[in-house]
């Protein structure tokens, strides 16, 4: 028994405990990796259909042959977000793909959209296709030029790369947790 396994929280509400233990915490824990997984799987099969289109890609980043690398970030999403969904061999799966989600952290943090996509060209053809948006949507762009826009795409772009890095280095620490392939079948976790 670790050190870990010996601390139990006390609780203000004591009991409370089997409610947390047996229901609360594996249901949040199969909930947070199902949802990891499946939006790995989601970013992936485009990228299984077409798994040497992110080479050029992946060869700007560094990443050397970018054939290999593209190929690698398809499987990688696609078959490990299933390999995480279902709780198979999830600590190495989702490590690796922690480590790349922290690359696309790095890269929406040090690649911002920046002004190309306000380019006046750029609001000219907003312009031309205005059937596209709604009066208002119009006017809060037409404002500021879209600034304010951008600003909130960039965000969010950074902002949720955070919060799936974090999550799956999460999983990556705590494992799959008790209704997994690895506890179930396995009964044994990396």
């Amino acid at each position: 028994m670790s050190r870990y396994d010996r601390h139990q929280t006390r609780l203000i509400l004591p009991f409370m405990g089997p409610f947390y233990e047996n229901f609360a915490k594996p249901l949040a824990h199969l909930g947070l990796r199902v949802v990891v997984g499946v939006m790995l799987m989601m970013e992936g099969w485009p990228k299984i259909v077409a798994p040497f289109a992110q080479a050029g890609f992946t060869e700007s980043l560094g990443f050397y042959p970018g054939w290999f690398w593209s190929a690698a970030l398809a499987v990688m999403q696609f078959v490990g977000g299933l390999m995480i969904v279902v709780g198979f061999l999830t600590r190495p799966v989702v490590l690796a793909n922690a480590v790349m989600l922290a690359v696309t952290l790095w890269f929406h943090v040090t690649h911002p959209y920046g002004d190309v996509f306000l380019s006046p060209e750029g609001m000219q053809t907003l312009s031309e296709n205005a059937a596209l948006f709604s009066e208002a949507g119009l006017a809060n762009l037409r404002a500021d030029g879209g600034a304010l826009f951008l600003a909130q795409v960039q965000s969010k772009a950074e902002d949720l790369s955070l919060l799936w890095t974090v999550a799956a280095l999460f999983l990556a620490a705590f494992g799959a947790g008790p209704i997994s392939v690895d506890r179930t079948i396995l009964k044994r976790e990396f």
